[in-house]
């Protein structure tokens, strides 16, 4: 049978912009805006309005692309090092989800980061709203890719979406909304009577392409099993929909101790309850640093069809 045409890797070039654009958006989820040629910058130089502080902890990033024989991109892969702790980071990685690809970009990056610890999918980009992780369901050739060069991965968070109105839900009374402090985009709903703390608090993000954020929603532990939190929420909803979302996304962790201060358990059951629909589980992997003098395999379909450039 004849041999699969090789792919050349290479860095990346300014004219590559609207090739990996097309990439990134074809791995969208739903509820999340579409990527443009002012985030991907941002991206490439290696900052984002998510996870910003920890960004700044890296070295500036290299990103390399994958390319046909007739010069055409199917691939993009982003990674960087960490000096604190010497680890690196693969920071995203697009490929349409052809397994070649997806195997020839783990390889290059894992190739310049060297024999040092790596971990894959751990910040939010610039090129979304907060997905600081691999979606799992909708990214299955990157994860095989990643199983293949030695990673171990797991799940990190819950990709909720909802439409709206929410019309069902109850409204807190005694609530106001007030601007969070260093952020522009988002408001801070408030539970409180009189001087007194804030018996409940939400944190919404502003609809982008009109979808909204509920980026956190909290009930102090004397308030909670009384309802605050179920009509706060119906409260923020409200509050995206009069400025014209028509959907709403959360992020739920998964690694927490059930029964623990951050159980997650009943945070979970209500938004499935208000009408959140789960569209994936988010997934972050790594890879420990192989011994002295031992090699972690790189994917045997990247060192067999890849010319570096």
């Amino acid at each position: 049978m004849p041999s699969a045409p090789r792919l050349t890797l290479r860095p990346y070039a300014p004219a590559d912009a609207a090739a990996v654009l097309s990439l990134v958006n074809a791995d969208r989820l739903p509820g999340q805006p579409v990527a443009t040629p002012e985030m991907l910058r941002e991206a490439l130089a290696g900052r984002s309005p998510t996870d910003g502080d920890r960004w700044a902890e890296l070295d500036p990033p290299a990103t390399h692309v994958a390319a046909g024989p007739d010069g055409t991109v199917l691939g993009v892969v982003s990674w960087a090092r960490r000096p604190e702790d010497a680890t690196g980071l693969i920071l995203w990685l697009h490929c349409r989800e052809d397994p070649r690809a997806a195997d020839a970009l783990v390889g290059t990056a894992l190739a310049a980061l060297g024999p040092r610890p790596v971990e894959a999918f751990r910040l939010a980009t610039a090129l979304t709203r907060g997905v600081e992780a691999l979606p799992r369901a909708h990214r299955e050739a990157t994860h095989a890719a990643l199983g293949r060069a030695g990673f171990q991965g797991g799940p990190r968070w819950r990709y909720l979406l909802v439409d709206l109105p929410a019309p069902d839900l109850p409204r807190a009374a005694r609530v106001r909304t007030v601007p969070e402090p260093g952020d522009s985009h988002a408001r801070r709903l408030e539970v409180r009577q009189g001087a007194a703390a804030a018996e409940a608090e939400a944190v919404i993000g502003l609809p982008v392409e009109g979808v909204g954020a509920l980026w956190w929603i909290g009930v102090r532990q004397p308030s909670r099993r009384r309802g605050i939190g179920r009509s706060l929420l119906g409260s923020a909803l409200d509050v995206l929909g009069a400025h014209g979302a028509r959907q709403a996304f959360l992020y739920v962790e998964t690694n927490t101790v059930r029964g623990g201060e951050d159980d997650r358990t009943a945070a979970t059951a209500l938004y499935r309850s208000a009408g959140f629909r789960e569209v994936d589980t988010l997934h972050s992997y790594t890879r420990a640093a192989p011994p002295p003098g031992c090699q972690l395999p790189l994917p045997s379909r990247a060192a067999a069809s890849v010319a570096t450039s």
